[in-house]
């Protein structure tokens, strides 16, 4: 039932004066690794996949690092693209903008009599297609155009 060996007496446990091996494994160290060695060993065709697919993880690893880093720099190129032509854009903007404004003013301080009303029909949208989604403002529109032809007299 249990064997003894010359190094297990040692080991033993005495009940009712019987010597019991203890029940936790081999009493020797070196004999419960080589059992664990044993339990713990796998296959061959197991062994063989584990290192394919460990070698097959390596690759697609590395492959994914070197797309990360060429999706990185094609990012960083499109990026300074984009700015770029923000910029470019921005500085449009400011041009037309100063032109604009310039035009604005010069056109504001001109004070001519009966051109007042011209203004104010420059300044309004006076297409009725272009405001579907505004109030219905064809009176006001109306009452500006009969103003814009016949002025006001003081």
């Amino acid at each position: 039932m249990l064997e003894r060996t010359a190094g297990s007496e040692d080991m033993g446990t005495t009940v009712n004066g019987d010597v019991f091996q203890e029940a936790n494994g081999p009493a020797d160290g070196y004999a419960a690794i080589a059992q664990a060695d044993r339990l713990t060993q796998e296959p061959e065709s197991i062994r063989k996949w584990r290192e394919e697919q460990r070698k097959r993880l390596q690759e697609l690893d590395a492959a994914s690092k070197v797309m990360e880093q060429e999706w990185r720099e094609k990012a960083k190129k499109d990026l300074e693209e984009w700015n770029q032509r923000q910029s470019e854009q921005v500085e449009k903007n400011k041009i037309n903008n100063r032109a604009s404004e310039e035009a604005f003013v010069k056109e504001s301080k001109e004070e001519t009599p009966g051109t007042e009303w011209e203004k104010v029909a420059q300044l309004c949208d006076f297409n009725p297609k272009s405001s579907k989604q505004c109030k219905d403002v064809s009176r006001l529109r109306s009452v500006l155009m009969s103003l814009k032809q016949t002025p006001l007299s003081r």
